[in-house]
């Protein structure tokens, strides 16, 4: 689908969830064919043409000045973030369309490796802007993906990528509590990030692949939802700790990178299952899980602490299997 289209199929979509009721539009009591507002009734809204309007949903105008993008952004009730969307797909509409491109291997910098380092008693990732996981501190691969080996990321050819993980992984699912909560951020997310870079060609492959391998992202994609990750709350069911609870929050970096970390709560049951998986070494040793009968202390200590549930080796070791 090029930028145009886009761009068409984001403003049909968000029309269609606006209700004539709404916004006080009086329907008389008409029956209407399709969901949401008209056509004319958005481009009156936005104080546009009819037909302006109806030539750029359908891809037949392509210089929507930034002006007439806000008017249709109030007229749409879009927040910030989608609103930010419908400029960067109106500005791609108005170039010359060019043809996908693979963009050059993303690395972490020395700043952002310096930053990963003072957070050893956070859990963080870094996160390119396809979601590719390019470092982790031991701590975060600890929490988040510690059936995998700790050195994926440093393997660019074959580094896991957190959207997929999401979708296609069975322990990354498992994870957490409220997955669909989660797998709907992602998707948002990474709406946001195609319409900054609607030319990047390994974005579009794992849209593609994550489009036919998952049903669940596929229906998730075509709400047309908007939201950069930002913070959030998210309670993990860990197979070593037990339940956490912690807050995920996205700190961009000048390269189009964000470093993910998850903090807690100070005092709190789940600050105190962090360091008890930190402290204890209840994490990755030589590239994979200790052995049930190597942590039966540290469940011994878990299960004395006030407010955290361990699973115990059992666990543990079907996890390490």
């Amino acid at each position: 689908m090029d930028r145009q289209s886009q761009l068409g199929v984001f403003l049909q979509a968000r029309r269609s969830r606006v209700r004539p009721d709404d916004i006080g539009l009086k329907t008389y009591g008409d029956r209407r064919r399709v969901p949401g507002l008209r056509r004319e009734e958005l481009a009156l809204l936005a104080g546009v043409s009819a037909s302006y309007y109806t030539r750029l949903e359908q891809g037949q105008s392509h210089n929507a000045s930034p002006a007439v993008l806000d008017a249709l952004a109030r007229a749409l009730g879009l927040d910030e973030s989608e609103r930010r969307h419908l400029h960067d797909l109106g500005a791609g509409a108005a170039r010359a369309r060019k043809g996908l491109r693979r963009p050059p291997p993303e690395h972490v910098g020395d700043a952002t490796r310096h930053l990963l380092d003072a957070l050893a008693g956070v859990p963080a990732v870094v996160l390119g802007r396809r979601t590719d996981i390019l470092a982790w501190n031991a701590l975060g691969h600890a929490l988040f993906a510690s059936h995998l080996p700790a050195d994926g990321p440093d393997r660019a050819p074959t580094r896991p990528n957190m959207a997929a993980l999401v979708f296609l992984d069975a322990d990354m699912r498992a994870l957490y509590a409220d997955w669909e909560t989660k797998a709907r951020s992602v998707v948002a997310n990474l709406r946001e990030v195609v319409g900054r870079h609607p030319d990047d060609a390994r974005l579009a492959s794992l849209i593609g692949e994550l489009t036919m391998k998952s049903p669940e992202f596929s229906a998730m994609w075509a709400a047309h939802q908007v939201r950069a990750c930002d913070a959030a709350p998210h309670t993990l069911h860990h197979p070593l700790i037990g339940a956490v609870t912690v807050t995920q929050q996205a700190l961009r970096t000048g390269d189009d990178q964000s470093v993910v970390v998850a903090h807690t709560a100070p005092g709190s049951p789940s600050r105190a299952a962090l360091a008890l998986l930190a402290d204890r070494g209840a994490a990755v040793v030589g590239g994979g899980i200790r052995k049930p009968e190597e942590l039966l202390p540290l469940f011994e200590t878990a299960a004395r602490a006030p407010g955290i549930t361990a699973r115990g080796p059992r666990a543990a070791g079907r996890r390490g299997a």
